[in-house]
């Protein structure tokens, strides 16, 4: 196949521009479409050479492809799906060309779960070519350390982010089960992708059969919550009941094969203890915030630990490790005022992501904004699991529900009933519909020491660049009529 034409329908999603990126890198031309582009995927696609057309447009396609690969996000009706079905032009998903063309003869390490996966993917990614494995990998986030989301490696692993969303508009199945794992990490089960999953049940039966998957000789290092939410733990430990492989457990419980303890938080830095199997194995210490982020490094650690990796290199990698793109990224600092990007889009993520904050910004006053763009924060499913997360912050702004018209009346979210919630939890909180009006409505009112958290899975109207450049447009005119007011004394 090498050379030939290769055309990607909704090229900007995460996991999608890291296959263009693979794909070119093998030797194929490639191109790609979508309704609209943003960073960090835009920018990383320009880098990369490889041309995106907006908006989706049958002209897209000629002269007309070798083969397209459909986004999953693509349904029926798009201008140009509709084309190729009309004119019988060879299509297929993202996870079939991967598994077809990347996975074949390599040894597979998947993980999954409902949050972390990005950020453990990363870091066991990281802690392999510290190792000098020499891995290749795919991330659905820009993995700092590498600045890319992907790599073909020379050595036989391949460290792979499994995601549970379906795979594509004829193929309604999770994604990470084209992947054939030999091993993986499992973080977390809990209900999440409202649209395509009914209930907790359809979502454990998808990470049941994962599981299912791995062969005898591999083995699954999951989350061990019997300290923590017992209804999430009771979730994964159905979803491991009928492992054939190994099950090795990670967490703060006495009885994990991986014990995380001694976890401290201080001056920007995270350090903790694992014991292993009940004895005293490392110490490990890394510049990111969250507890949730400490449980991802001890996965990270745990897999590759069994995979020959010496605790040493282990370390050594995590001390080094950054972080990815949109995970607690501090977009901008005007005037002692920090602006925080985070991808949550889940209330566990964002419950996690206000309490690493506060462990970085001790006595900071702490905004949360959110943009209710998922497809499970767009329905009011977890109404009560949001008002309870957001009420971790001093001060609460919700923007309109992402194409609110979209989502059936009866299940979406309703805001008017959320910020109720919220003000039960003691929390001023406003509605206000878009990025434009949030940022001339907030911007005046935010000062010096303020971290603002924008929660969002999307581009969010551009308010990550917006609301930095009013705030140095206020500082100058703050600036200006200083100047003027002290001119006019002398």
């Amino acid at each position: 196949m090498s050379g030939k034409h290769i055309h990607l329908i909704g090229i900007c999603g995460t996991a999608m521009a890291s296959l263009a990126g693979m794909l070119k890198q093998r030797g194929f031309r490639v191109t790609g479409s979508d309704a609209a582009a943003y960073p960090p995927m835009s920018d990383f696609l320009a880098h990369l050479q490889i041309p995106v057309a907006q908006p989706f447009n049958p002209r897209n396609l000629d002269p007309r492809p070798d083969l397209i690969v459909v986004g999953n996000a693509i349904s029926r009706g798009n201008p140009e799906l509709e084309h190729i079905l009309d004119h019988r032009i060879p299509f297929c998903s993202l996870p079939q060309l991967l598994h077809d063309e990347f996975l074949r003869g390599k040894e597979i390490l998947v993980v999954a779960g409902t949050h972390g996966k990005t950020t453990t993917t990363s870091m066991l990614a990281w802690i392999f070519h510290c190792a000098g494995l020499q891995p290749s990998f795919l991330i659905g986030g820009i993995a700092e350390n590498f600045g890319s989301s992907f790599h073909l490696g020379e050595r036989k692993h391949f460290i792979i982010e499994g995601d549970e969303y379906d795979t594509a508009f004829f193929d309604k199945g999770p994604k990470f089960l084209h992947y054939f794992p030999d091993a993986a990490i499992l973080t977390s089960v809990e209900f999440d992708h409202a649209d395509i999953y009914k209930d907790l049940d359809a979502v454990e039966t998808a990470f049941k059969r994962l599981v299912n998957l791995i062969p005898r000789r591999g083995c699954t290092i999951a989350f061990d919550g019997a300290t923590r939410e017992s209804a999430h733990s009771a979730s994964l430990d159905r979803c491991l009941a009928k492992a054939f492989c190994p099950v090795e457990r990670y967490g703060m419980s006495a009885n994990a094969s991986w014990r995380i303890t001694n976890l401290k938080f201080d001056g920007g830095k995270s350090s903790w203890s694992v014991h292993r199997n009940g004895s005293a194995w490392a110490d490990f210490e890394f510049s990111l915030a969250g507890e949730y982020n400490v449980w991802n490094a001890t996965a990270a650690a745990a897999l590759a630990a069994t995979y020959g990796i010496s605790k040493e290199h282990i370390a050594a990698a995590l001390k080094s490790f950054k972080s990815v793109k949109r995970r607690l990224e501090v977009k901008a600092q005007v005037n002692g005022i920090t602006i925080i990007d985070d991808f949550a889009h889940h209330p566990t993520a964002i419950a996690g992501t206000l309490k690493a904050l506060r462990t970085m910004f001790p006595g900071a006053r702490l905004w949360a904004i959110l943009e209710p763009r998922s497809n499970t924060l767009r329905r009011r499913v977890l109404q009560s699991d949001l008002a309870r997360s957001l009420a971790l912050a001093d001060e609460i702004i919700v923007a309109g529900v992402f194409r609110s018209e979209s989502v059936p009346a009866d299940e979406r979210l309703e805001l008017s009933a959320l910020a109720a919630e919220i003000e039960t939890h003691g929390k001023p909180v406003r509605l206000i519909p878009d990025a434009d009006q949030i940022v001339q409505s907030i911007a005046h009112e935010l000062r010096p020491g303020d971290v603002v958290a924008i929660l969002s899975n999307g581009g969010f109207g551009g308010i990550y660049e917006k609301l930095p450049a009013r705030l140095r447009s206020l500082s100058n005119e703050s600036k200006i009529v200083n100047s003027a007011n002290a001119a006019g004394k002398q």
